[in-house]
């Protein structure tokens, strides 16, 4: 683990040096320091904080927010250091087991004990399980919750005489999108992530590994990234986004994707099911006109992900009492209720509560994609995800330090496939190589 954590301490300080996102630092006694990606939903606490947790508790929160590159490394420093600068981070399913178990974070299983009307049993199971480290103690709280589905066009497809199927396969979604490609002027078949990363293309990609029966290692830690199955799903996703996805797909992530479907340039787009709040919401050019089907499979019953921005306390922090406090008010019901009464419903941060769909304000706002999303969450099994044992959980990554780095650069190789730059075969016959050379230190952990 020692080396895990000198291997994560690197990196993040070899990034951000000079960044200087939204927010400030405030020491003030009765303050808290919360660092946290910028993301949408994060936009809005923002707002909501100030007239609401401060006004509650006397307690103010100063918040710094950073791209979610970036802040991902300078979460790591922050943690690394341990320097208490920041009292709350937000992190993800993916770092809390190593974060945990280098002892970066502080447990929150007394506060949550003692907290009855935080009601721990409503979070959905898999976030519950996903944020506890194998020392049986809960890290972090989700903010909001995800799984991946498929999203489109219900009018473009309709005017094609095409029928999305009720569970579809990856075979069926390429004809789909070889049948709508420009079907309206300037419209793409499907948008399919291509931007450098192993949050980026590697999110919906080793789901589509997962389902084609591959895996980046088998139970052994042997390599599998140039296997006839790895090979065959990268082949597939390569020449589907290359055929019928979006202009500029080696640039394109979430956000690149999101707009593209927004503005009615691309028919389809299978990934977060968090992007359905923004699809639907009263200033979208395409609410009301979006289908939501589960994520296309292959040879397994499913394939969506399994993901969550959660608050975790730094174990350096000198205040966790209140961080806590703004935890427990940032993840609760009554934030859910004031989101959907001050910004509107389709703004909540859905996607880690079982209440959540049982509002009916919320799921009267949220009709179209309430019910997919919940039932992704659901069926989503990070224990298992593919067609064979594996050494580690994960479904749109593998859960040991070392992946985000060997997946980022795999993903260098396949962004230029993409780009037409490289073959598929040769992207990946380096990818093996990368990840071959560190078989030993991963099996270390």
């Amino acid at each position: 683990m020692t080396v895990a954590v000198s291997v994560i301490a690197a990196l993040a300080l070899s990034s951000c040096a000079g960044y200087k996102g939204a927010g400030g630092i405030g020491g003030g006694s009765n303050s808290i320091n919360v660092l946290m990606v910028n993301n949408p939903q994060m936009v809005d606490i923002q707002k909501l904080t100030a007239d609401n947790f401060t006004k509650q508790t006397g307690i103010k929160v100063n918040y710094t927010v950073l791209p979610e590159n970036d802040v991902r490394d300078k979460i790591s420093q922050e943690l690394s250091s341990q320097a208490g600068i920041y009292d709350v981070s937000t992190i993800s399913n993916y770092e809390v087991p190593f974060y945990a178990k280098a002892g970066w974070l502080a447990p929150l299983s007394s506060y949550v004990a003692a907290d009855t009307a935080f009601d721990q049993a409503d979070i959905f199971p898999g976030m519950t399980k996903s944020l506890t480290a194998t020392d049986g103690k809960l890290y972090a709280e989700p903010f909001y919750g995800e799984s991946s589905f498929l999203m489109y066009r219900k009018d473009v497809l309709a005017a094609k005489g095409l029928t999305m199927p009720t569970k579809p396969t990856w075979q069926q979604i390429a004809d789909i999108a070889a049948k709508v490609d420009n079907a309206q002027p300037g419209t793409r078949g499907i948008c399919l992530r291509g931007q450098v990363g192993w949050g980026q293309i590697f999110a919906p990609l080793t789901t589509v590994v997962n389902t084609f029966g591959g895996t980046w290692f088998d139970q052994n830690w042997k390599a599998q990234v140039n296997s006839p199955e790895f090979s065959a799903a990268v082949n597939f996703y390569v020449d589907l986004v290359r055929a019928h996805g979006e202009a500029g797909a080696p640039q394109a992530g979430f956000t690149e994707c999101l707009n593209n479907l927004e503005q009615g340039k691309v028919a389809m787009w299978y990934d977060a099911t968090s992007a359905a709040g923004s699809l639907e919401s009263k200033d979208s050019p395409v609410a009301g006109k979006i289908g939501y089907a589960p994520a296309p499979v292959v040879k397994t019953a499913n394939s969506g992900w399994l993901y969550a921005w959660a608050w975790a306390i730094e174990k350096a922090s000198k205040k966790q009492d209140a961080a806590w406090k703004f935890i427990s008010w940032a993840s609760s019901k009554d934030y859910e209720n004031l989101v959907g009464s001050k910004l509107g419903w389709t703004s909540v941060p859905a996607g880690k509560r079982l209440s959540t769909y049982d509002n009916a304000q919320y799921v009267a706002a949220s009709r179209a994609f309430a019910a997919p999303t919940k039932t992704a969450i659901l069926a989503a099994d990070p224990a298992d995800p593919g067609v064979q044992p594996r050494p580690v959980p994960g479904i749109q990554f593998m859960d040991f330090p070392e992946f985000s780095a060997l997946a980022t650069t795999v993903s260098q190789y396949v962004s230029n496939a993409i780009a037409g730059q490289v073959s598929v075969q040769k992207a990946l016959a380096e990818g093996q190589k990368v990840a071959t050379r560190e078989t030993k230190t991963y099996r270390s952990h």
